[in-house]
């Protein structure tokens, strides 16, 4: 079988022909939005689901109040001025724990555990105050879980926050103790965020606590 061999004419040709139009250039694919990790979708699951435990205790308290046959009731035995200190308490840590977060972003770590800390003591001090009420309510009024229905909702919704404070307060406590070591502390740290959102919905939810509780329900 003979080759076919291109002629001299259609060579020149084809040298001479005009070059071919470029290829039109794609464009720019927008960048897309910060996805959110794993981590952080394990947690606002668990603060979703943390919202439908207060909501049900909420609702539940409010649906128990009313006369009850044995006092007290929470107008006689709920005083504000306690109550109103450790939430000034409690809500001052929001603060100082953005703060820290803010600090620990521009890699001043002396600062970050200082605001950290005062995070810390600020939760304990909360915690504290909430422990000497209910001491004045079971010594003044012989207030327990037990006595009525108002002790009863009252000490397992203010109960289960005060248990989530004191989680908080421990996982802030690790952070500190790993921050000081200069162990796993950065300064895009995943984990300080995450408590960071925790202790924030913790604060949230006690807001709306002392509305119903304090504000409300008296």
């Amino acid at each position: 079988m003979s080759e076919t061999v291109a002629k001299p004419e259609a060579i020149l040709k084809s040298l001479d022909a005009p070059p071919q139009a470029a290829l039109p250039v794609p464009p720019a694919i927008p960048e897309r939005a910060p996805q959110l990790s794993a981590a952080q979708w394990g947690v606002l699951a668990f603060l979703l689901s943390e919202v439908a435990l207060f909501s049900t205790l909420i609702v539940t308290y409010i649906a128990l109040l009313g006369p009850d046959r044995v006092g007290p009731t929470p107008a006689e035995a709920l005083k504000l001025p306690l109550v109103i200190c450790t939430t000034v308490l409690l809500l001052s840590s929001s603060v100082t724990i953005h703060l820290a977060q803010h600090a620990l972003g521009r890699g001043e770590r002396t600062a970050f555990c200082a605001w950290w800390a005062a995070t810390i003591a600020l939760g304990i001090a909360f915690l504290i105050g909430t422990g000497y009420e209910w001491h004045g309510l079971v010594r003044e009024y012989n207030l327990t879980p037990s006595r009525n229905l108002f002790g009863s909702a009252y000490y397992t919704l203010v109960g289960f926050h005060a248990l989530h404070v004191t989680a908080g307060v421990i996982a802030m406590a690790i952070v500190l103790g790993l921050a000081l070591r200069r162990t796993g502390i950065e300064r895009k740290c995943e984990g300080v965020e995450l408590v960071g959102w925790y202790w924030h919905f913790v604060d949230a939810v006690w807001v709306v606590v002392f509305t119903v509780v304090y504000v409300v329900g008296r």
